[in-house]
């Protein structure tokens, strides 16, 4: 493997990530980014469309991947010092936190609710394929194997997987952090450095654990995370925002179904594969085809539309004409249907399709959840989950769920 240039890359929230180009480890990574299949992130928001509802919500996969990286060599570096052994691991934990989302599709989670795809497992596939794996397998012909490893949290040490992904990881540190800076939600705000400092190794069960005197940190971390769901990522506007685009896609796929003519539904090979598709045997081609860009554009071109209820969806979404978002939790499921009756007798006395423009949505804000991979305190009884030790962390174990009504 050639070594090469050093790169830094000047970040909003960690500040300068600097990758050595003398280091083996850190110049595979520059090769990783420096793939198409990398560099397909920047055309993706992390926050999919909720620039709808907070506008300045732009950032990208791209931008997201690499914070992951650059916390995850943080909190590895600083316990590899007490546990050298470790190092061994540095080069698969480092890539799997750069390429932990590079299976995401066209705006993020809201393509997943659209169209039932699934990130976790396209990332599986992409890192078998293309550049991704030419680069991987030259480094070395194990490499590709450790990561569905660490990917599928069979890695056989747990401490690895779980600085990546588990509840108190560095995936959700950045993107607490990160989405908290984007769309101005102060109370998003975390102490990364005494959340890092907090970290450890339990070398007895290999497990990503915490120090007795962290406990106040992660109890500030959980409820920042409790906060973002309920005020940020579950946000009525949004739930709005994610109505639209999804009817936009169902009406496109439903006319394509009818193999309609050209100027009621134009659609180019990338988007006919998604419409007429299980996103799931889509080819690794037609998948990485598909961007926020591609999308965009073609809601852009069903403007013109001969279809009546396409080109309006359209104008609704691009002009952020969106629908209203009537929460309903308060009502029982019989009241709840009665609602959205009488919104469909409405509609339909105005001439228009009821299921395109009403319907229920549902919303789960997140506790801390005690039946998976718990957060575990450093004690003297030895390691205990932080739900026993904490009246804070016991009131969000439970998720809030809220209904909501959505309608012209």
């Amino acid at each position: 493997m050639l070594l090469g240039k050093s790169r830094t890359y000047h970040d909003p929230i960690h500040g300068a990530i600097t990758l050595n180009g003398s280091d083996r480890t850190e110049a595979l990574l520059i090769q990783l980014i420096d793939t198409p299949e990398f560099q397909r992130l920047r055309r993706i928001h992390q926050l999919d469309i909720a620039y709808f509802t907070f506008h300045g919500a732009e950032g990208s996969r791209f931008t997201h991947s690499l914070g992951v990286m650059a916390l995850t060599r943080r909190a590895f570096e600083t316990i590899v010092i007490k546990y050298p052994y470790l190092e061994i691991h540095r080069t698969v934990v480092l890539v799997a936190a750069l390429l932990h989302d590079l299976g995401h599709g066209a705006y993020s989670h809201a393509s997943e609710e659209v169209f039932g795809s699934n990130h976790e497992i396209w990332t599986l596939r992409l890192i078998k394929f293309g550049k991704i794996a030419e680069v991987l397998d030259r480094f070395s012909p194990n490499l590709i194997n450790d990561l569905a490893k660490v990917f599928t949290k069979k890695y056989p040490v747990p401490f690895i997987y779980q600085l990546i992904s588990s509840q108190i990881d560095c995936d959700r540190l950045d993107y607490l952090e990160r989405d908290s800076y984007f769309t101005g939600a102060k109370y998003g705000q975390l102490d990364l450095d005494r959340i890092l400092l907090a970290l450890r190794f339990d070398p007895i069960s290999q497990n990503l654990v915490i120090g007795r005197k962290g406990i106040v940190a992660i109890e500030h971390y959980l409820t920042v995370r409790y906060f973002m769901y309920l005020q940020v990522y579950n946000h009525a506007k949004n739930l709005a925002a994610r109505f639209v685009l999804e009817k936009i896609f169902h009406r496109a796929k439903a006319l394509i179904s009818a193999n309609l003519s050209p100027n009621q539904i134009f659609a180019d090979r990338t988007i006919t594969a998604w419409l007429t598709q299980d996103p799931q045997t889509l080819t690794c081609e037609e998948y990485l085809a598909s961007d926020d860009i591609v999308f965009a554009y073609h809601i852009h071109r069903w403007l013109d539309s001969e279809d009546a209820i396409l080109a309006d969806l359209c104008r609704r979404f691009l002009d952020r004409e969106l629908f209203h978002a009537t929460e309903i939790s308060h009502l029982d499921d019989i009241q709840q249907q009665e609602q959205l009756d009488i919104w469909y007798a409405k509609l339909q006395a105005q001439g228009l399709e009821p299921k395109y423009y009403c319907g229920i949505r549902v919303s789960r804000t997140k506790g801390y959840s005690i039946y998976r991979q718990g957060i575990n305190i450093q004690t003297e009884q030895g390691l205990q989950d932080i739900a026993r030790l904490s009246p804070l962390v016991q009131a969000i174990v439970h998720p809030i769920q809220r209904a909501w009504l959505v309608h012209p």
